[in-house]
């Protein structure tokens, strides 16, 4: 009977064997695609002054806005997504019940410091900002129709964190049949471990975790 294969590994040597891999099947780039920015906001990347902040990449942030900026001149969605819930934190069902301080998730609140974007994300006029309250950006929100209207094929998936919300779009958006980009760079995650098993997990099941030069040299291209 099959077993499940066991390792010495850590997840981070894991991580380094399968992006080496050269045999890796991917689903690459279509010809449209969008920019979702998950959760740039301050209760995750403002270290200085919340518990619940953290940093994998120190340029996470530039690299964002560079890769916003391609999608943006190609004139296809850039979307930044927020989390934040009513004063009564009951928008946030189950998921707001297992703790209840100051740093809990449900007490993210409208207009909170911790629910604004982080003063580097350079999120502009005519870009889309969405509010969610779940992990998923795709759960009870308007991106798949605004994804539709669009005819977007390619889903490039940013922000935090890569085992919670990221993971949760780039699952969502291969079931809605995206072909779905993880630039290394640009996600984060508060420790080592689920961080890069799930940048293995995404990258053996669900979407292509690339480089941040490799997704800016396939938005150039599209331009040409």
């Amino acid at each position: 009977m099959p077993v499940m294969e066991t390792s010495n590994l850590t997840a981070r040597q894991y991580w380094e064997q399968v992006k080496a891999n050269p045999n890796r099947a991917k689903f690459g780039f279509g010809a449209r695609p969008a920019i979702v920015n998950i959760d740039v906001q301050r209760a995750y990347t403002d270290m200085a002054a919340f518990k619940t902040a953290y940093e994998t990449d120190p340029r996470q942030i530039e690299h964002i806005n560079a890769l916003s900026a391609q999608v943006r001149a190609l004139g296809l969605p850039v979307v930044w997504t927020y989390v934040a819930y009513l004063e009564s934190g009951e928008d946030a069902g189950t998921w707001g019940t297992r703790t209840n301080t100051p740093d809990s998730l449900q007490n993210i609140k409208h207009g909170s410091e911790r629910a604004q974007f982080d003063p580097r994300a350079d999120v502009q006029a005519g870009d889309i900002v969405m509010h969610k309250r779940m992990a998923s950006p795709f759960f009870e929100t308007n991106l798949w129709s605004l994804l539709t209207f669009h005819k977007i094929d390619t889903l490039i998936i940013t922000g935090g964190s890569t085992s919670g919300c990221v993971r949760a779009c780039v699952i969502d958006s291969l079931s809605r049949g995206y072909r779905s980009i993880v630039p290394e760079e640009c996600v984060a995650d508060k420790h080592e471990i689920p961080h890069f098993a799930n940048l293995s997990d995404i990258m053996l099941k669900y979407g292509d975790v690339e480089s941040v030069d490799h997704v800016a040299a396939q938005l150039q291209a599209l331009r040409a």
